[in-house]
């Protein structure tokens, strides 16, 4: 891995996509799923081993946040994706760039203690997409996993 940052990137790049990771987690945990589809490329790419299968495009994005709020309706929990150590580690040389950051998911019962459901790690393919930057393509690796 990369340790420095694009020579491309400069400051407002960066925070701009630590905002995006701000944000994504904002957009979910309120509900928001179309909104959240939105921070992908129309045709980006969402691979979970916690699902039972890869999501692609805007339309399976959206319904995949639809179904995660209904979970966390039906389950009378309160859950909030708190991101961390989001690092720029790489780029294409087309204007793409590589991203790795932690994931936890901590859920709050009604009235009980928060407690995190899974630790996760990030790896992101994250593009210029119109005004913004946008997710084309995201892996996610559960630490509790085998090899992780």
């Amino acid at each position: 891995m990369d340790s420095s940052a694009p020579a491309f990137l400069a400051g407002a790049a960066l925070a701009e996509i630590h905002h995006l990771y701000a944000l994504q987690s904002h957009l979910i945990d309120g509900g928001h799923a179309a909104e959240w589809a939105t921070t992908f490329t129309a045709d980006g790419t969402f691979d979970s081993p916690t699902y039972p299968e890869p999501v692609a495009g805007a339309g399976a994005l959206t319904a995949f946040a639809e179904r995660f709020a209904a979970g966390c309706a039906a389950d009378g929990v309160v859950r909030r994706h708190v991101v961390s150590n989001v690092a720029v580690t790489g780029g294409d040389g087309e204007g793409a760039v590589r991203v790795t950051a932690y994931l936890q998911i901590v859920a709050t019962p009604p009235g009980g203690s928060p407690r995190i459901e899974r630790f996760t790690t990030l790896s992101d393919r994250v593009v210029r997409d119109g005004d913004g930057w946008r997710v084309a393509a995201r892996t996610v690796r559960r630490d509790d996993a085998p090899g992780a």
